[in-house]
């Protein structure tokens, strides 16, 4: 689900940002601080990791550590590797001594659920497979097939007991793609800060930032918009802490863009009112999944939502 969703830029802000890259590079060298950066696929998607400190090898240890948190919550909640700890309990239904990074992520998304009316259900899974299965043949689902798909949307049939996940609705599957990336981003975040790394920029699919870029200046967040490649609707500046995009172009499956991957389980389609919504907050889990819910809420409901929780903002674009 929302494979490649994000539209988030992140660059430098303020006057420094006209600078050129040899001049940034000499600020940094006047602050003491280096420059190291990883890359890599997960999730579906393409992440990466851009660190500041003074020391080189500290910095190459920082990053591994960091995809390795990655890997972690991939072999947890990842709908992309079939060896997933979710993956098996979708296939088998119930699961025994359930990896922990699953179990946070499974309560999290059942206690947004709560908060959310449903909006955001972790359960929607197979209407969302209804509706790539029928948009790969160039088609759109059945009544029935929505129906027989909308029949095993509940999340309230999700037990949590211990250390065992249970789906009670047979066929049931559960996906955490609306959370995971956040939720890693999180991990990363906390990984960095045990190693010392006070300046950061950490890319999941959803982004987290600190500190400050190795030059001095601040991190700025870039909000793209949803149907004019190249220009930015908004800008953060200066950006810290998290951002989570959730949009109808990520993964269309009508032209335009009436139907795509964030399906509103109470009426088995798309919410029809926003292009995009990203959510600023202090975790990315949390921007992560109210970025989701806002979609299927509209403005008015995710305001609501948002103001339950402290620290979160949205910035919400209509459809066009």
């Amino acid at each position: 689900m929302r494979p490649g969703r994000r539209r988030l830029l992140v660059g430098a802000a303020g006057a420094l940002a006209g600078l050129g890259g040899a001049g940034l590079l000499a600020l940094a060298r006047a602050r003491g601080l280096r420059t190291a950066s990883r890359a890599g696929l997960a999730f579906g998607t393409t992440v990466s990791l851009t660190l500041a400190g003074p020391d080189a090898a500290a910095l190459e240890a920082a990053l591994a550590e960091g995809f390795a948190e990655i890997r972690a919550v991939e072999r947890a909640a990842s709908l992309f590797r079939a060896d997933s700890a979710l993956s098996r309990l979708n296939r088998e239904g119930r699961l025994d001594g359930a990896d922990p990074h699953l179990l946070a992520l499974a309560r999290f998304a059942l206690d947004l659920a709560a908060a959310s009316a449903g909006a955001f259900d972790p359960t929607v899974q197979p209407l969302w497979q209804a509706w790539a299965e029928a948009a790969a043949r160039g088609a759109r689902p059945t009544p029935a097939a929505l129906a027989r798909a909308g029949a095993l949307v509940d999340w309230r049939e999700v037990r949590i007991d211990g250390h065992s996940l249970r789906l009670l609705r047979p066929g049931a599957a559960l996906t955490l793609n609306g959370i995971a990336q956040g939720y890693a981003a999180d991990r990363v975040m906390a990984a960095l800060a045990r190693r010392g790394v006070r300046d950061a920029l950490i890319d999941t699919g959803e982004l987290g930032a600190a500190g400050r870029r190795a030059d001095g200046s601040a991190w700025r967040l870039g909000i793209a918009h949803p149907r004019r490649a190249r220009t930015l609707a908004a800008t953060v500046a200066p950006f810290a802490g998290f951002a989570a995009t959730s949009g109808d172009y990520a993964t269309a499956f009508t032209p335009d863009f009436r139907h795509h991957h964030i399906v509103d389980p109470a009426t088995r389609a798309s919410p029809p009112d926003l292009a995009s919504v990203t959510v600023l907050a202090p975790s990315g889990l949390l921007a992560d999944g109210l970025s989701t819910a806002a979609m299927v809420l509209g403005e008015t409901g995710a305001r609501a939502l948002l103001a339950r929780y402290s620290g979160c903002s949205g910035h919400f674009i209509a459809k066009i």
